[in-house]
């Protein structure tokens, strides 16, 4: 590839130029991480050969803390390396939707949207908010994250299905417990290499004013575009631009992403662990409960993985939770997983 990128023809056709670089940058991105772990790990190892050649306990302790982190991820990379799917590597769109529970399950889907934006900002991915329907009283309706980054499909794929949240809520002045659902619909971003036909006859486009937090950032005209896709019943929105033509645009390409990941769905002998983000948003359907009241704990009802730290959870530190679940798919059974990664 190095050889390749040097051919002065090769921008003669810049999308496949563009293709190359990219994939030799990830190449050469893979290969220098591996080779700065294997650094890593011969330097701990120096130090406690030298702590122990001087009888520095301090020394040893450190280096083994540090192998003891290199330990841990050593085993998400282990994982990482299961991101071999068709659509893994894509950027990816990622759905929250209010579900059962009115005000409080559109406060929980708020909840679950800054979770998402939180872990995607922590991987250093870049994250926007392409469309957004407030509740009345507070939360969100729905909400559409654009999370770009390599394997960011391949990383929140399995956090599609519906998330349960139980505690005392903040919208009952008689402080009872509640319970509430959200669900999130995760789908790949389509590049050009990948061809998707649409009958623009199948399809009915809706415009609407932009909802928002008012004043500037509230659009005075109906900029804001829907697309419904009659055979499959999927619809899309963005309400990201202020230019209809540009939000058109885009939800086009969210169309064919989400028409696209279903196909995926069809050829994925995971499709039937994925089904819950289909189907009701409510009791029985949910993937990961979040319990806040009467004891604290986040448990993931697929793999069995649990924190008793639901702030940090929601604060983004899902990354426990999505490597059981990659390795729960890939493996096809919960307890390989808790012991590789234990």
């Amino acid at each position: 590839m190095n050889n390749k990128s040097e051919d002065p023809n090769l921008w003669n056709d810049a999308a496949e130029a563009q293709k190359l670089m990219r994939e030799r940058q990830q190449l050469d991105d893979g290969i220098s991480s591996v080779r700065a772990f294997e650094q890593q790990i011969r330097d701990a190892v120096d130090l406690i050969e030298l702590g122990e050649e001087e009888g520095d306990a301090e020394i040893v302790k450190e280096a083994e803390e540090a192998l003891r982190g290199l330990r841990a991820e050593a085993a998400r990379r282990q994982v990482e390396a299961m991101l071999s799917g068709e659509a893994d590597g894509n950027d990816t769109y990622l759905e929250v939707h209010s579900g059962a529970g009115g005000t409080e399950s559109q406060d929980w889907a708020n909840i679950l949207l800054r979770m998402y934006t939180r872990w995607a900002e922590r991987q250093g991915y870049k994250v926007e908010l392409m469309e957004v329907h407030d509740g009345e009283e507070a939360g969100i309706k729905s909400a559409t994250l654009l999370v770009k980054g390599h394997n960011a499909y391949g990383w929140l794929k399995t956090e599609s299905g519906v998330h349960r949240l139980v505690r005392i809520s903040p919208f009952d002045s008689n402080a009872r417990r509640h319970t509430s659902f959200s669900s999130i619909w995760v789908y790949p971003v389509v590049d050009d290499s990948i061809q998707v036909d649409i009958n623009e006859s199948d399809c009915r486009i809706d415009t609407y004013r932009s909802s928002g937090a008012g004043g500037q950032h509230v659009n005075t005209t109906d900029s804001a575009v829907r697309i419904t896709h009659m055979p499959s019943g999927i619809v899309v929105q963005c309400q990201q631009e202020r230019s209809q033509h540009k939000n058109k645009a885009k939800a086009w390409d969210m169309l064919r992403a989400r028409l696209y990941e279903s196909e995926l769905k069809k050829r994925e002998e995971a499709a039937n662990a994925e089904a819950a983000s289909k189907t009701e948003i409510g009791w029985g359907h949910q993937i990961r409960s979040y319990v806040l009241q009467p004891y604290q704990l986040v448990k993931d009802l697929r793999t069995g993985v649990e924190s008793t730290a639901p702030s940090d959870v929601l604060d983004g530190e899902l990354n426990e939770f999505m490597e059981a679940a990659l390795a729960h798919r890939v493996n096809g059974g919960a307890d390989a997983v808790v012991d590789d990664l234990s």
